[in-house]
């Protein structure tokens, strides 16, 4: 049987987030020929409670997707580093994985989500557009960043 795919929330130090983050960043760096921009900080510690948070989705104990959010100012928090494992690409989970972000969120307290991504990355702004999030001018001098977004979650 089939067993069932969990959403499970935790930190950015959590062992799990950590193999996730470092997998996307090894995939970022062969897209854009070089590692994550400096300016684009979200550290395990700022992915991690009071202010934010990880989730990882998990069947069977392995890590298929994660993503983080920190906090920014004024009720607003910035959703980081999602990544879904390749081969597991084209099956909702980053829609999922989107949708448990949002939920962390508001259980935060934020109203608003920001995000970004990449020219290179035309699947994950066409994710965030269906899900609700709007062009918006760069918020983060994310020089890797070509579309910027944010939705308000109340």
């Amino acid at each position: 049987a089939v067993s069932e795919l969990v959403a499970r929330r935790t930190s950015g130090t959590d062992p799990g987030a950590l193999r996730i983050v470092a997998a996307m960043a090894a995939e970022v760096a062969d897209l854009y020929g070089g590692p994550l921009p400096t300016g684009s900080s979200a550290t395990p510690e700022e992915l991690s409670p009071p202010g934010g948070g990880f989730v990882v989705l998990e069947r069977d104990g392995r890590a298929l997707a994660g993503g983080g959010l920190k906090r920014l100012a004024g009720g607003v928090c910035e959703i980081k580093r999602m990544y879904v494992v390749p081969e597991f690409r084209g099956a909702g989970l980053g829609t999922r994985l989107l949708a448990e972000l949002e939920g962390l969120a508001r259980d935060l307290g934020y109203a608003l989500a920001r995000l970004d991504t990449g020219a290179r990355q035309p699947g994950a702004q066409r994710l965030y557009e269906r899900a609700g999030y709007a062009a918006i001018p760069d918020y983060n001098g994310n020089t890797h960043a070509a579309w910027w977004g944010e939705k308000r979650l109340s």
